[in-house]
């Protein structure tokens, strides 16, 4: 583990606390942008959850002129097709959670009760730590997202990793991360055997109240409420 854990915003639902979800923001956001949700998945009270939004480190973002912002990994393009992707920034953010998933069983919760979840960028995050790291998860929700560093991250999913359920949404009109990317993770990761749940929305880049419903009861299916 790392000398130093990423700054976190932690909510707990209740205790005892029984699971951990680990919420990653997107480019630019904090673990604030996600606070708000908590409430709106109208969880039970039990099992108790504690919900970690942590902050991303600031780094400079190639696609925002250079601008030190917070962020897993750098941008170079929106053009999928053809840009270089940041496979050091993407290892080294997947490292920061792992040290997270590290503390939280250290703390008592095992990893089989521990949700790996993430919007855009950190779900691209959530999606590579948690289909190729070393523990085997609850679940990963991959939100307005893709899979990153295929190349890298397919070969490096085990058959252990393969039951972990995936939940990946996207808006239908995402201006940002076309649908399309999302659709070829989504058939890269079924191709490879990955329990995967698709949902797509009338939305763009964003999270609909519609899609939080789809949320709560996937994450309701999870934790046996």
């Amino acid at each position: 583990m790392s000398q130093k854990l990423l700054d976190c915003i932690e909510i707990t639902t209740a205790e005892p606390v029984e699971y951990t979800v680990i919420w990653l923001h997107g480019l630019g956001a904090s673990g604030h942008d996600f606070e708000p949700i908590v409430p709106e998945l109208k969880l039970l009270q039990r099992p108790g959850i504690r919900f970690l939004f942590p902050h991303a480190p600031i780094r400079p973002i190639t696609i925002n002129g250079g601008a030190a912002m917070r962020g897993w990994y750098d941008i170079t393009s929106l053009d999928f097709g053809s840009r270089e992707q940041d496979y050091e920034g993407t290892r080294e953010s997947a490292a920061m959670v792992d040290d997270l998933i590290d503390n939280e069983i250290a703390q008592g919760i095992p990893a089989s009760n521990i949700i790996l979840a993430g919007f855009s960028q950190g779900g691209a995050i959530a999606l590579y730590a948690g289909l190729t790291g070393k523990h085997k998860l609850a679940g990963i929700m991959a939100l307005s997202t893709y899979m990153p560093i295929q190349d890298e991250a397919l070969p490096a999913i085990t058959d252990a990793h393969l039951g972990v359920p995936v939940f990946m949404a996207h808006g239908q009109m995402d201006d940002v991360i076309q649908i399309q990317h999302a659709q070829q993770s989504r058939q890269a990761l079924e191709a490879k055997g990955v329990a995967l749940e698709w949902h797509d929305y009338a939305m763009p880049h964003s999270v609909s109240s519609e899609e939080i419903v789809d949320i709560a009861d996937w994450l309701k299916r999870l934790v046996g409420m």
